[in-house]
């Protein structure tokens, strides 16, 4: 196997990181923040900024949540940026940053409770000088989105304070987790709700996929280097496959997953989102405008999706990592003949000049073999086998060549191609190239979220979700989520645990003659 060798001097990546993307002043209220994602995620992230001199001088955060921990959430967010996010307890910036943590008790669906968080909004203005600019998260489960909004702009805070004594004006931002909807109806009632508040340039419907460098990378790797753009379309490329695998199950959110499924939980948005990167056509700019409008555009050329060319799949009990485990009808509080997926395919074509008859296949789900996010771009055999022997015997070996993008873990790209063994006979074997992000810059403990909070506080949409790609990609799958609801499947569970899904899966490659790319450790990462 060939390897590139990638180096950077301390140098050059430092310069290469410097950044003028500083913020103005401003404090980020966590709605949810008792729950695990505040303390493993967001937190950390915050801190990794201020870490890297990105975050403003006079910055804040409130946590809000429905549990009394006034005494105790500063200190366990310390705890949560020690653990979660590789940092040192004796760290020169730490204390003083946990020293800007506030909390504040309250009931999502409480009216009263808003007037007290604006309030202390006032106070935090004044005690740290974040200028009445707000960005608030909410890291709640779903049902709670709407009171939220609603009682944000009931009580004003949907708007900067009048009273803003910054240089700039104020601004006030809201980012909202996914699920955004259950399905296309649903959806379009929330973006409705969501926009009678905000205006859409405040609004940022966030996907932690999009803040991986590898995937911001796609672009980068498409238009950034002449090579690669010139083949990037259905004259050279064979089909595209996708794969978001997870080795765990559902880790005792039967409640949720019951309700979600992987077409809703992963498909929707992560898998959803890279297929728009990988497909779309070159933007005017990087601007959020831009780079939205080439999203939108291939969501709204994939024709509909025919359920012949769906597949779903429930694990049952089985082996991974060497440990057996349950099946999803054995797992906590799961329905013990529940219906729900906990695998999807689907084969999907984009009708554009680009990509017509360029065959685009997605997989994703639980209790798989590894846990890999990988995007496979399989070139097109050459149209002439040179390379057979006097009797007309070989050629047949040649492999296509491929592009890899691993997503996680292990990110990088690998470039697989044909080269001559060492001999005195022709004989051909497949080699890659390897680019692994650890090996050339080191090993990050960013968690994605860094990139995607800093451009929220900038007001920078560029890897955020608009209303119309949410609804695009729900306009696609709900007529999928309808017919299974409707046509129960007799055979679940039909893969084992610790496989990469069921029979059905592989056919839906095999009646086109292709087959999943294998995958397994990435390369030299």
């Amino acid at each position: 196997m060939a390897t590139t060798q990638v180096t950077i001097s301390p140098e050059e990546l430092k310069a290469s990181q410097h950044s003028e993307r500083s913020p103005d002043p401003c404090v980020v209220v966590i709605f949810g923040a008792s729950g695990d994602l505040t303390k493993r995620k967001l937190l950390p992230a915050l801190y990794h900024l201020e870490q890297a001199g990105n975050l403003p001088k006079n910055f804040a955060v409130v946590g809000v949540a429905r549990r009394p921990l006034e005494e105790t959430f500063a200190a366990d967010m310390k705890e949560g940026i020690e653990t979660g996010g590789g940092v040192e307890a004796d760290d020169p910036k730490l204390d003083e940053f946990v020293g800007r943590i506030c909390y504040h008790q309250m009931n999502f669906d409480d009216d009263s409770g808003y007037e007290g968080l604006k309030e202390l909004l006032t106070q935090v203005d004044a005690k740290y000088g974040t200028q009445g600019n707000r960005l608030f998260y909410l890291a709640t489960a779903p049902e709670y989105f709407s009171d939220i909004v609603k009682y944000l702009g009931e009580h004003g805070m949907n708007q900067p304070p009048e009273s803003n004594e910054g240089a700039h004006p104020s601004w006030v931002h809201v980012i909202v987790e996914k699920p955004f909807g259950h399905d296309l109806e649903s959806a379009r009632a929330l973006n409705d709700e969501v926009n009678k508040v905000f205006q859409e340039d405040q609004i940022f419907r966030i996907d932690h996929y999009l803040g991986k460098e590898t995937v911001q990378n796609i672009l980068v790797f498409r238009f950034a280097n002449g090579i690669f753009e010139n083949v990037w379309n259905r004259n050279y490329i064979d089909h595209i496959e996708i794969t978001a695998a997870e080795s765990i199950g559902i880790e005792g959110r039967g409640p949720f997953y019951e309700k979600a499924g992987a077409l809703r939980d992963v498909i929707q948005n992560h898998v959803m989102q890279l297929l728009s990167f990988v497909t779309m056509e070159p933007p005017i700019s990087f601007e959020a405008a831009s780079v939205r409008m080439e999203k939108l555009k291939v969501f709204r050329a994939i024709r509909p999706i025919h359920i012949a060319d769906t597949v779903r799949g429930q694990y049952g009990p089985g082996m991974v990592d060497g440990k057996p485990v349950v099946g999803y009808r054995e797992e906590d509080r799961v329905h013990p003949r529940s219906q729900t997926e906990t695998y999807a395919a689907l084969r999907l074509e984009i009708e554009n000049w680009r990509w017509a008859g360029v065959p685009i296949y997605l997989r994703a789900g639980k209790r798989k073999a590894t846990r890999v996010t990988e995007i496979t771009i399989q070139f097109k055999q050459p149209p002439l086998l040179l390379f057979k022997d006097s009797h007309g015997v070989g050629g047949a070996e040649i492999k296509s060549n491929i592009i890899s993008m691993r997503i996680q873990p292990d990110e990088g790209i690998a470039l697989r191609f044909e080269a001559k063994v060492p001999g005195p006979s022709m004989n051909i074997a497949p080699v890659d190239m390897d680019f692994c992000y650890s090996k050339a810059f080191g090993v990050s403990s960013a968690n994605g979220y860094e990139r995607l909070l800093l451009d929220a506080m900038l007001g920078d949409g560029t890897l955020f979700a608009h209303r119309d790609e949410v609804e695009s990609t729900w306009a696609l799958l709900t007529p999928i989520l309808q017919h299974w609801a409707k046509n129960p499947i007799k055979d679940f569970p039909n893969y084992a645990a610790g496989t990469w899904g069921p029979s059905t899966g592989d056919a839906l490659m095999e009646l086109d003659g292709r087959h999943w790319r294998k995958l397994g450790n990435a390369g030299n990462c």
